[in-house]
């Protein structure tokens, strides 16, 4: 049963969110506040995290920047919620690690939708996967297994997202893929096109990986279509 962390001071939201989880299955532990909520996570462990932006004591962005810096809350995904629809918002969640954006007010059913379609996407015991090769790129070095990657021999500090993108170009030399198919295939299902979630990734890869990155060597833009990742002869 696969646990969620709830964190919001808002109550009637705890609430709401509580009795929508439980009815689908879900465990729920709740805090309502960044200082619990990195606790809790520390010690539970959550499946996943849904993270309210403004928060007392410290927001949201704070408690996202603390748990995507430690290795052992890095991976789980956490979907942020916000009473503020704006982009610059959207954007800054997403470039500290958040794997999704909501804005209040939300429907519940769109939200545990989005839960499921994550937890999907999180990456299953190595004892029941099929082993995936280490991939040499010049100096970039994917290996799948530990989900990690290294550029010069030094390990790069990626998010789950950012890895799973960067494994699916690097796994795919040369291949286009359209933000619909990447939205499909990482993040488990379609968002609103206009959304710039896969732009924001592709943006902070090319800020890992690449020397220059407003004129990248390995991850290249398709106008009009999407990305692909240079083949290296």
């Amino acid at each position: 049963m696969p646990l969620v962390l709830v964190v919001d001071d808002e109550v009637n939201i705890l609430q709401l969110l509580k009795y929508n989880l439980v009815k689908e299955g879900f465990q729920v532990i709740e805090a309502t506040n960044g200082n619990d909520a990195i606790k809790l996570t520390g010690e539970k462990t959550p499946d996943l995290i849904i993270l309210d932006k403004m928060l007392p004591e410290m927001d949201g962005f704070d408690v996202l920047r603390i748990l995507k810096s430690n290795r052992q809350s890095a991976s789980i995904p956490v979907i942020m919620l916000s009473a503020r629809d704006e982009m610059l918002d959207k954007v800054l969640g997403l470039e500290l690690g958040a794997d999704d954006y909501i804005t209040k007010p939300f429907s519940p059913r769109e939200l545990v939708a989005r839960i499921k379609a994550h937890l999907r996407r999180k990456r299953p015991p190595v004892e029941e996967e099929a082993v995936r090769e280490e991939i040499r790129v010049n100096c970039l070095v994917i290996q799948p297994e530990k989900y990690e990657a290294l550029l010069d021999g030094v390990r790069l500090e990626l998010t789950q997202k950012e890895f799973e993108l960067l494994y699916l170009l690097v796994a795919n030399p040369g291949r286009v893929f359209t933000r619909d198919s990447i939205l499909e295939k990482i993040w488990g299902y379609n968002y609103d096109r206009k959304s710039r979630t896969v732009d924001v990734h592709i943006r902070y890869l090319r800020q890992k990986i690449e020397r220059d990155p407003a004129n990248p060597e390995y991850i290249e833009t398709v106008r009009g279509v999407g990305y692909r990742f240079r083949e290296v002869h």
